[in-house]
């Protein structure tokens, strides 16, 4: 039924949860899995070279923090005996701009996601990467909650 499941991570429990969920479909309909964190390239502003250092340190620590997340999820997933899993720092200014980017490219028919569950002023303040996901991309969307 699905052929290609991309699952956007971030290391945090809920985000192991859909990796656990979509390794489980993509074992019961021999899917490829891809493995996306987004990182944006550019979070800072400004000019000089207090700011290039910045950015540097930032990308350094920010594609360690990717490859942790994509290494611990990558061996969630081959433990269930999935064979194609792929990993993928992607980049964008905003997260749903990357998995929407990342869908598009690897031809993704099913996008898995964890969401915190957030409601009322919690979720505005800080917003819903889920509910942005779910805005943009044209694929099903299946949300994993905590």
């Amino acid at each position: 039924m699905f052929k290609h499941i991309l699952v956007p991570v971030d290391g945090s429990d809920t985000s192991m949860n859909a990796v656990a969920r979509a390794a489980a479909l993509a074992q019961a309909f021999a899917s490829e899995v891809t493995l996306l964190y987004v990182i944006d390239p550019y979070p800072f502003t400004g000019v000089g070279a207090d700011f290039a250092y910045g950015q540097a340190q930032y990308l350094t620590a920010a594609n360690a923090e990717a490859n942790a997340a994509l290494d611990a999820a990558r061996a969630l997933v081959e433990k269930t005996g999935v064979a194609r899993v792929n990993t993928v720092v992607g980049e964008g200014h905003t997260v749903h701009d990357g998995v929407l980017n990342t869908c598009k490219s690897t031809g993704a028919d099913l996008v898995v996601m964890g969401s915190h569950g957030r409601r009322g002023l919690e979720k505005l303040v800080l917003g819903s990467v889920t509910q942005r996901v779910l805005g943009v991309v044209r694929v099903p969307v299946l949300v994993v909650h905590d």
